[in-house]
């Protein structure tokens, strides 16, 4: 196990798209887990991050006072990271927003000064963590699920029936160091989204 949550570790890079505007970086971790959509929708995804954050970037107060990442799936973005500011909040809302392939915005940006080195660290290892568990698990069988990880608090994403969202919740709770879970899943039986244990904005 130790073996395979080290080159899951290693290779989030290559298999994630994690974008983050300001002085700090790297403070949330997005992994994707079985990625079985077409080709088609993973390039939209990745387009409407890429223009999301220019938006961002060409914000010079924003992303000198902000250190935001944006998630994108199937329309839906997920901003996490924080601001010094709600003014700040909304701005890197608004801009996001911006983006015509996005539909909805899931903004939980926090009030206040970037995470620390050390945070960063064990987000890293909590989604490490929970994707390696996800794909030891057989019954999972999701057809998407995404991780992200910012400040102990696990967001999920992806296509999957309810009984699939409620066993990558169960996973993502047992990991040590998780403080909350909020699913943002889109669900194959109601074309549905559903949070819950918090409230995107």
């Amino acid at each position: 196990m130790k073996k395979l949550i080290t080159l899951l570790a290693l290779t989030l890079s290559l298999q994630s798209c994690i974008f983050v505007v300001g002085a700090a970086a790297g403070a949330a971790v997005v992994a994707g887990v079985y990625d079985h959509r077409k080709v088609s929708q993973v390039v939209e995804d990745q387009k409407a991050t890429n223009t999301a954050v220019d938006y961002l970037n060409a914000a010079p107060d924003l992303k000198e006072n902000s250190h935001i990442n944006v998630t994108v799936f199937n329309h839906t973005a997920l901003l996490t990271g924080e601001a010094i500011n709600p003014e700040y909040r909304q701005a890197a809302e608004q801009c996001v927003r911006r983006v015509d392939s996005i539909e909805k915005v899931y903004n939980q940006i926090t009030i206040k000064g970037p995470s620390s080195p050390l945070s960063r660290s064990s987000d890293s290892w909590i989604t490490a963590k929970i994707k390696a568990q996800m794909l030891a698990t057989k019954d999972l069988k999701s057809g998407t699920i995404k991780v992200v990880t910012e400040n102990g608090t696990v967001y999920l994403l992806g296509v999957v029936s309810h009984e699939q969202a409620d066993g990558a919740v169960d996973i993502a709770r047992e990991v040590s160091g998780v403080q909350k879970v909020v699913r943002i899943f889109q669900y194959k039986d109601t074309n549905n989204q559903h949070d819950t244990e918090g409230s995107p904005g």
